[in-house]
């Protein structure tokens, strides 16, 4: 079974992958959420070439290493957004033809997972935050949630003056005992700034600090990981696996966070999990909005030994990502009892909006092109 047909459907912030292979069938994928309308472009330029004609069900490690060769030139984040729409396309594609959903092929099983409650917004008041968080906890039973401190790459500048200060007992007293509490800095301050940030999330009860340092500078947030109890945690933004090898070699984590979409596939993920499972390392990874990121993840944390304990979950709608509107038919992200559901249906389960696909920018690359 060949791969004959590669077709992107992409907007500016979301784009989706059609393979077909010679016998007709087919399987969805998506490209890397931002600028995905530019993604497309490379996956027709650098992917696409070297995937048309490859063999659909085997050898898909091997051929996105080749890819990777081929590519030498280009090793970073916009050739791994580009790929995870083959890596993520093909594994569809295996699991409509064995019939079984992604996480059976990885041998795993649907199920309930567990997830924490992902707040994305800085421009919100400590009590605002507060009170959307424990509206959550109240209607749709989360038991663990996160929000965000410092401001992005802020290089120790607050969102405003004392937010940090503020937010962080104004929500964890709010939420009360009981409930599993995160944080995360995006990049945000310096080892020092976050050492002494990181002193007032143990003293508020919070286990999970996130990207407390420019996530590129690993010997920083090593120094954080060093100096705090507390469980610090990154790699969301790495898509480099020599990089993760370092990253996990050198203990700069205690709980790694690789993003499937970012890092460029299921399959590359995987073999990041595996580091991690080999160093005795939990993997939580990244999936800040309800594209098909979160559905891949929900499938990979259904079958890795070393699943960290939930799944983040974005609580963001229309007002933060109207683009995530429609993308999907009916409604695969429900969540019950603070459990989402991986579903049981062969791939990964969803089916994409037939009127989100006629909307957007449209490209194919065939094997007679």
């Amino acid at each position: 079974m060949k791969i004959a047909r590669l077709e992107t459907f992409a907007n500016a912030f979301v784009g989706f992958v059609r393979v077909t292979t010679d016998t007709g069938d087919e399987g969805w994928g998506q490209l890397s959420t931002y600028h995905s309308d530019i993604t497309a472009q490379i996956f027709h330029r650098q992917v696409a070439p070297w995937a048309l004609g490859a063999d659909a069900l085997e050898g898909l490690d091997d051929l996105l290493d080749r890819i990777t060769e081929r590519e030498h030139k280009f090793p970073g984040s916009y050739l791994r957004r580009a790929i995870a729409g083959l890596d993520t396309a093909l594994w569809d594609l295996k699991g409509k033809v064995a019939g079984k959903p992604v996480v059976a092929l990885l041998g795993g099983q649907p199920g309930k997972l567990r997830a924490y409650a992902s707040s994305m917004k800085r421009d919100i008041t400590p009590q605002q935050e507060a009170e959307r968080l424990c509206r959550l906890r109240d209607e749709k039973g989360f038991d663990a949630f996160k929000w965000r401190v410092g401001a992005e790459c802020g290089r120790d500048v607050d969102e405003w003056p004392s937010r940090t200060e503020t937010i962080v007992p104004t929500v964890a007293r709010a939420l009360g005992e009981g409930m599993a509490k995160l944080v995360d800095a995006n990049s945000g301050f310096s080892p020092a700034r976050a050492i002494e940030v990181g002193h007032l999330l143990e003293d508020e009860g919070i286990t999970h600090f996130e990207e407390p340092c420019p996530y590129w500078e690993l010997e920083q947030t090593r120094e954080v990981a060093d100096a705090l109890e507390i469980d610090v945690t990154g790699g969301e933004q790495d898509c480099d696996l020599p990089t993760w090898r370092h990253m996990i070699a050198m203990g700069a984590v205690d709980i790694i966070q690789p993003d499937v979409m970012y890092l460029g596939g299921l399959s590359r993920t995987l073999r990041v999990a595996k580091m991690g499972a080999d160093a005795g390392l939990p993997c939580t990874p990244h999936c800040a909005n309800l594209s098909l990121v979160t559905m891949c993840t929900m499938h990979l944390l259904g079958a890795i030994p070393n699943a960290g304990k939930y799944l983040e979950f974005s609580i963001e709608d229309a007002d933060y990502y109207p683009w995530q509107d429609g993308l999907f038919l009916g409604d695969p992200y429900r969540i019950e009892d603070g459990k989402a559901t991986i579903p049981d249906a062969p791939g990964w389960g969803v089916e994409i909006n037939p009127a989100w696909l006629d909307a957007a920018e449209y490209e194919a690359s065939t094997l007679e092109d």
